[in-house]
């Protein structure tokens, strides 16, 4: 499996190696030691969740309170999405800073996000279905969005014509959210746990 950092700290790519012939493809699309060796600790899990959106669907940017946070590890298994991470860590020095990659069914990627960071995705297919496992479950008063479309961030989606939910599209702009005191701190997710505070260290060295 090959590894790689992204811009942002506690974002991490991997891309599985393959194998195929004329009955079709098998691949290790997740490690626990691999990933674990990359982050510097155990990724719990506690949750999987599958998604499946129309193209053009845009979902995100979401995030959970610290603690106690929720750290995913996403791979697209049947279409093609841009998938995007903001940094919304309050102390962060890439803070409001995003990055992006190609999650498919081809090269059969997968991105690891840590607590804190901000997570989202546009559907590339006519239909393309996302899967994640969380360190946490869903707590719906611990979750939060803040608005994809918010200058302040600038992600380009690429797509005039995105269909967001009505949640999603209401959400906070990267200032309000903050000035609300909605937003992850730095210190309080190094101070929380392993996650997010390692992860971040352990990304920059690789």
């Amino acid at each position: 499996m090959q590894i790689r950092p992204l811009l942002i700290s506690g974002a991490i790519e991997f891309t599985p190696g393959q194998h195929g012939d004329e009955r079709g493809v098998f691949l290790e699309w997740y490690r626990a030691e691999e990933l674990g060796e990359a982050i510097g600790h155990r990724f719990a899990v506690a949750q999987a969740n599958l998604s499946v959106s129309a193209r053009g669907v845009i979902r995100g940017i979401h995030y959970a309170s610290v603690p106690p946070g929720q750290a995913k590890y996403v791979t697209c298994v049947s279409g093609r999405v841009l998938d995007v991470v903001v940094d919304l860590r309050v102390g962060s020095p890439e803070f409001g800073t995003w990055d992006s990659l190609i999650l498919d069914d081809v090269d059969r990627r997968a991105v690891y996000l840590a607590e804190g960071l901000g997570h989202g995705f546009c559907a590339l297919t006519d239909q393309a279905a996302v899967t994640y496992l969380c360190s946490e479950p869903y707590a719906p008063d611990r979750e939060h969005a803040v608005n994809a479309f918010d200058p302040a961030i600038g992600i380009d989606w690429g797509n005039a014509d995105a269909a967001i939910s009505d949640r999603d599209a209401a959400a906070p702009g990267l200032a309000d959210a903050r000035a609300a005191g909605r937003l992850p701190d730095l210190a309080r997710c190094i101070e929380h746990g392993p996650h997010s505070g390692r992860a971040a260290t352990t990304t920059n060295s690789l």
